[in-house]
């Protein structure tokens, strides 16, 4: 099983730059050999055109975020099944983002992944832990929690470590952190799942870029990644692509 790179392009892109990245995006993978699957994730309003445009160039469909509600009064949300009308297959939920910025709990977070199964979506659902978190010693409790609190008991989907505490901060995690934090992730996984925990796919999502990447696939339980910034140039993130490997 290959590797997973996700695109997470936040609130960026316009529709002409759009079109061009993931037109440059698929044009690269030609020269990949054996590519990994590849996931890209603009915003709603692209969601319609690129559907059309990604058709037979390998490259995945994802959303950002979807409402628990499959229709009803919920001014400016998107429904799950909206998004797999569009041709979506993956949603990105729980990000650090949505969890800061839109007050998202561990209940809301597990309500939206619900929703996104029963819509045949592939969830990415993100867990982590903050600065203040870790520096108090409690950052496997936090993240442990959020496995429980933000994945239903049939899960089926994909689980994405951010490091909250690294994004952005300078002071990036070591490969150590990763490791160690990848591995408590995969042992609760099991404990919580069972055998299914033990296959689930983790990314890791804290900041990678092209220089990174190499470092950072190759540590065990390292299924993938979510990348932000550097998914909003194809010559930063293919790098990434190509610093892939088999599982």
């Amino acid at each position: 099983m290959k590797q997973m790179i996700v695109g997470n392009w936040k609130m960026n892109g316009l529709s002409a730059p759009s079109r061009d990245l993931v037109s440059a995006i698929a044009q690269g993978l030609k020269a990949i050999a054996n590519p990994p699957p590849v996931v890209v994730c603009p915003p709603f309003t692209q969601l319609g055109a690129l559907s059309l445009l990604l058709k037979g160039t390998g490259i995945a469909l994802g959303a950002q975020d979807c409402h628990h509600a499959p229709s009803g009064a919920h001014t400016g949300d998107i429904s799950a099944i909206m998004l797999a009308e569009l041709g979506v297959e993956y949603v990105i939920l729980g990000h650090s983002e949505r969890r800061r910025e839109h007050g998202e709990l561990d209940e809301t977070v597990r309500e939206k992944t619900v929703a996104a199964m029963d819509a045949g979506l592939t969830p990415i659902v993100c867990i982590g832990e903050s600065a203040d978190q870790r520096a108090a010693g409690e950052y496997q409790d936090v993240v442990g929690w959020q496995i429980k609190g933000s994945l239903p008991d049939n899960f089926s989907g994909i689980v994405a470590y951010e490091p909250v505490w690294a994004i952005g901060s300078g002071v990036p995690a070591s490969p150590q952190d990763i490791a160690d934090m990848m591995g408590f992730i995969r042992a609760e996984l099991t404990r919580q799942f069972g055998e299914t925990g033990k296959t689930t796919r983790i990314l890791y999502g804290g900041s990678v870029s092209g220089r990174e990447a190499p470092t950072i696939l190759p540590i065990a339980e390292v299924g993938g990644a979510l990348v932000g910034g550097a998914s909003l140039k194809a010559d930063a993130f293919l790098p990434i692509v190509r610093a892939a490997i088999d599982l």
